[in-house]
Parts: C-alpha cells; structure tokens; sequence
C-alpha cells in the first residue's frame, strides 16, 4: 500500500512540475487541434478555452491573476491581443506558406474560385500559386470581427462558395452554408506548442533565479543599522561595523551624525518618506542607499539604512539582462554563416572582422537584400559583446512617435496609452550589447538629434522623464541610400553622418559576385527541397538552370535569390526524378528568368533528350570545357560522354 502511494506522490510532484499551458482560440481551432492537444497531455498541463478578442484578453488576465499559466497558445488575431495586452510569455502559431498552399489544394478539389480572408494582411505570394494550381483567388485582410464580416460577405456576393481563413472565417462559412477551410495545419499548431513550452520553462527558470537575487537583496543585505526617533543608533550587522571601523558596543546609542554624517537619516525621520536607490560614496567605494522610516502604530519611531554595494548590484543587472535576451533578441549568425568566395563578398568579409575587432560605430553600405543584418550579427558574435544582448530596428517599419519610444521607452503617463509602469527602450535592452539600426537613412530628423546624443553623451532619456539613464552599446547602421547626398539636401544631419560613418562597410550586389550565385542557390535550394520532403538532388535539378541564373542581374540580390529557389523548389517538387522535370514550364513560376537576355539559353523540354540537352547546355555554358560541364552536372566525364552520344530518340532513365 505503501508502494502505490509513493508512486501516487511521484506522479504527483511530476506533474506540478509540467508547464502550464493555457490554449486561447475559436471553436474550430480547437477542435482541429484535438490530436495535438492529446500527443502534448504528457508533457504539459494544457487548458483550452474559447475566446475572441477582448474575450480572450480578460480570459487570459484573469489565468495570470490566479496564477495559473505560465504561458499562453494563441493564433491569428487573439495572439495578436494577448502579445500586446499581457506581460507574459504568449506562443504564436504561425501561419506558413505550406499551410496556405495545403488549404488551397483542398479548395480546389471542391472549386477552382476560392476566397482566403486572413487576420493581419494579405498573402501577395499567392498570385504566384493561382497560376500553379489553376485557380481563382481573392483574398482579403481583417483587423475586427465587424472586418471580417464584410470581407467574408463581399465574397459570398461574388459567389465564392469556399473559403479559406482563420477561424473566425471558417466560423462564418459555416453559419452561411458554404465550404470552410482552415488556413493552419497540424504541424503549425505543434510548433506552436513547442514554442510555448520552451517560453514557459524559460519563464520559470528566470523567475526562480529572479526570487533568489530578490531575496539576496532584500534579506541578506551586506550594510545595515537603524537609528531611533532621536537619531541614535539602536542596532546595526557586522557589514556595518566593518564598514565603520567599529564594533558594534562602541556604536549603539550614539548619534548617527557624529559616527558618519554621510549617512545620515534626519530627512527620513522628519519627512516619513521613503528614499530608494541613492547613490553614495563612501570609503571609496559606491554604494546604493535606501532610508526607510520605521513605524509603530502609524508614529515614526525611528528609521532604518541599507547599503548595497554598486559593484554586486551591477553584477546583478548584468545577470537579469542576460536572462532577459529572449525578449531582447540575439544575434544568431556569425561569419561562418556568410556564404561565398568571390574576391569582393571576400574583401568585405575581411573587412568586417577587422571591425569586429573594434568597439567603434559601424556604417554597412549595400542595396537591398545584399545580407546587411547578416554581417552585423557576425561583427556583434566576433567582437568582445559577444553573448551580450543583439537588438534590430528597422527604422523605416515605425511611424516618427512610435519609434521614438521604441529606441528610448517611456515612463508611465507619458502619452495616452502608455503602459502601466512604463516601459524600457530597445537602448536599455541592449545595454553592454549591440544596437542594429536597419535603414537609419529613413530616421526622422529629430530622432536623428536624440540618436546624435546617445552616441556622444552614452546615455538616453525615457518619454515622460527628466533623468538620464546611462547606457554602454556599440552602434551598427546600415543604408541603401546615398547618406552624403542626403546630407547635401538637409535631409540627413552632417554630424550624425560623421558619428556613424567613423567604420564604413560596403557591401557588393549579387550582380558583383557571380561566382557565388552557383554556391548559394545549391544551399537553398537544397534547404527549401528537403522543407518540401522532395528527395531530388538539389545540384542535378539546378544544373540546368546555372545559366539562366548566371546571365540574370538580381536587383533584389540575395534575398531574391533565396525566394527564387524557393519558388522553384516547389514547382520542381512535384516531379518524381530529375528526369521527369519540364523545364520550360518553370517560366510560369519564375517568369524572371526568362527575359530577353536570356532567350538563347534552351532548357530540357521533356523526358526524351533531356540528358543531351543539358551535356549541351553545360558545354555551352563551359564554353566548351568538358571537365567543368560534368563538374557542374555532378557526373564524371565519361557519363558526359555517353549522354553526348546519346540518340536523341532515346528515353532517359535515371541517372547514375
């Protein structure tokens, strides 16, 4: 009997010890994520609750008042309210492309008009899957429930009959009659779980290691005496005696203001107001310094000081930024993400680890898409910062108000709607850090004036307040635009152009790096087949295309690389082996590639010749060298040589 109660009692404590979970959604999300909620009952306590909008918001508020969550599940537009509503950890089950794609293949065998109305904004990548997979699409965006209403109704007076969306949408096709389809997908819905488990064991980690320096604080505190209403020490630890110099007999009932005038506590004992975090100087050494008036029965009868040492305090803040990195941001790449060998992506690497060597502001100057944000990250995880706190801003994305507050926060009351509390700016969250300022040519003016006085004076001031706070981060900017003409036209201070230009990093387009579009589009694409559980060959499906993508001028440089394999990814995945893949019809899907530069350069047409034609297309792309071709086609030269002889009429099998 006293076996199966212990294992009662270990079954028990286990799981008090699981995450607590709280799932926030419509009716049909829930109910399509049953099976997941089944696989996870084993590793978290999970509650599922139907909620929309404020709904949701005073549901979750009222988990966190009884202290019963540690973290929060949500999609669409409650994950949206409760990210914005809640000091708490809230996991967002993302909506991703395959998701979309999946619900639209679904739709599509019902009819081929289909309606998507999803929270946030519109999905422009679908034009691209219509083409794909022979269907009409229109799509629009919410952001309320009375929005959703109208975009669903405008849909269904166009005669749309399926409907794929959030589930709100799906909601609503089904109170109407029509077919509903939700837009997420198991795997999201896991993800998302995932996700809200690490937030939550993170949580609690933080909030235990939190209690215990709260209490080393406050309890254990290294200096402390207290005085009497006539200003006579009445008691004191061996921290303040070895501060003063005495024992503690020699001290107890003298006046404080003969023992050491630097501490004295008369205000407290004639104003009864609390003094909290003053800094004093004393035997050469900093201190903080709180003065607390002792009551008994609401009448003063004394008052009492702490002193912490600024040196254990500033360990301690050190310690709670780090544990703080979750919210603030890291940076996850170094050099050895940047992929490439041509000698001017060299010469910028190069570049850039000298930088990193420095503690100086950094200038990164490149278009669009070249992997500005990537070299940062990297002179941030190769420099002395590194492991500290790596905050990005893009300074276009915030309107002039909201990015303000952003960069230096603001106290409470500063403006209609501020937090209760106020709340910290991205500067203090990278404090020791790195700040990233993306685009920093589109910062309004006067932030650039307070951004100019952050980089001299080292220190920023919340909205709303009057003090300053110090701050120690490095600065990296980066730009598209042409800051010295900016300049030039008053529209970009002079002296923060010099400020932020002392180090200047620029970075060469894709069009200056031809020899590393092979490289980078084998890594994508490989990334983007493997996403889809395509088995291809990521180097033998992109052969043929080396050509198209050598001769094509990249304006939007890596990143629309990267989206171009993507893009051909999913159409050559529908293809079983290389040699069944019809080329020629990859122009519907990446259209770019097929411009008039390019009109020389044939692709295999079908299954029959395709190995001769791409020998051929390899060896004119070689200019005729053989070795480079099977190089290129990953075969050895005398397979090349075979697939040269090869009768034109001869149906491929696949390749070696």
């Amino acid at each position: 009997m006293d076996e199966k109660n212990n294992v009662s009692v270990a079954r028990s404590a286990a799981r008090c010890r699981l995450p607590r979970l709280c799932f926030v959604s419509y009716r049909q999300i829930r109910e399509f994520a049953l099976p997941v909620l089944a696989e996870y009952a084993g590793r978290a306590e999970i509650e599922a609750i139907d909620g929309t909008f404020g709904g949701a918001l005073a549901i979750a508020q009222e988990r966190l008042r009884d202290g019963a969550v540690d973290a929060f599940v949500s999609a669409g537009s409650n994950a949206s309210i409760l990210r914005s509503g809640l000091q708490a950890p809230v996991a967002t089950i993302q909506l991703g492309g395959f998701d979309i794609l999946q619900a639209l293949i679904k739709a599509r065998r019902i009819a081929n008009r289909v309606g998507v109305v999803m929270y946030g904004q519109t999905i422009p990548a679908l034009d691209a899957v219509k083409e794909l997979l022979n269907i009409e699409i229109t799509q629009y965006a919410y952001r309320t429930p009375d929005d959703a209403r109208q975009r669903f109704d405008a849909l269904r007076r166009d005669g749309f009959h399926v409907i794929v969306g959030s589930s709100l949408v799906v909601e609503l096709a089904q109170e109407a009659g029509l077919h509903g389809l939700l837009a997420y997908s198991l795997a999201s819905i896991r993800q998302g779980f995932e996700d809200a488990i690490e937030l939550a064991r993170v949580a609690r980690l933080e909030a235990g290691r939190y209690e215990q320096l709260n209490g080393v604080l406050h309890n254990l505190q290294e200096a402390v005496l207290a005085v009497d209403r006539a200003h006579c020490i009445t008691a004191l630890n061996p921290a303040m005696q070895q501060l003063l110099g005495a024992g503690a007999a020699p001290l107890l009932g003298r006046p404080l203001q003969e023992v050491q005038p630097a501490l004295s506590l008369q205000a407290t004992l004639d104003s009864g107001q609390e003094e909290r975090a003053a800094v004093l100087r004393l035997a050469q050494r900093d201190w903080v310094v709180n003065r607390t008036p002792i009551r008994e029965q609401g009448e003063i009868v004394g008052a009492a000081l702490t002193l912490f040492d600024a040196r254990d305090i500033q360990e301690a803040d050190t310690s709670l930024r780090m544990q703080q990195r979750r919210r603030q941001g890291s940076a996850r790449h170094g050099f050895a993400s940047l992929v490439g060998a041509s000698p001017a992506f060299m010469r910028a690497v190069q570049t850039a680890r000298r930088f990193a060597a420095t503690d100086l502001t950094v200038l990164i100057a490149g278009e669009s898409g070249v992997g500005k944000e990537l070299f940062a990250q990297a002179i941030h995880n190769e420099g002395a910062r590194a492991g500290r706190p790596f905050v990005a801003v893009n300074c276009a994305s915030f309107p002039e108000t909201l990015l303000e507050s952003e960069l230096f926060g603001y106290e409470e009351g500063a403006f209609t709607g501020a937090r209760r509390g106020g709340r910290r700016g991205l500067f203090e969250a990278a404090h020791t850090g790195t700040v990233f300022l993306d685009e920093i040519g589109d910062m309004p003016l006067p932030l650039q004036s307070r951004l100019l006085r952050v980089l001299q004076e080292r220190e920023i001031t919340r909205l709303g307040a009057s003090a300053a706070i110090p701050v120690d981060v490095r600065i990296i900017a980066a730009t598209h635009q042409p800051l010295r003409e900016m300049v030039e036209q008053g529209r970009f201070r002079q002296d923060l152009y010099y400020r932020i230009n002392k180090l200047r990093l620029p970075l060469p387009a894709l069009r200056e790096r031809g020899a590393d579009v092979t490289q980078m589009a084998a890594a994508f694409m490989a990334r983007s087949l493997h996403a889809l559980g395509s088995a291809l060959p990521a180097t033998e499906v992109l052969a043929p295309l080396l050509p198209l993508l050598a001769a094509y001028h990249w304006p939007g440089n890596v990143r629309e690389l990267e989206n171009l394999c993507e893009r051909s990814a999913v159409f050559l995945a529908q293809f079983d082996t290389p040699a069944a893949i019809v080329y020629d019809e990859l122009r519907h899907d990446c259209p770019e590639l097929f411009g008039d530069a390019r009109e020389g350069l044939a692709l295999p047409a079908g299954p029959g010749s395709l190995r001769l034609r791409r020998a051929q297309e390899a060896l004119r792309a070689c200019g005729g060298n053989r070795a480079e071709a099977a190089r290129r086609l990953g075969i050895s030269r005398s397979t090349l040589w075979r697939w040269l002889l090869q009768p034109t009429g001869e149906t491929d099998s696949p390749a070696p």
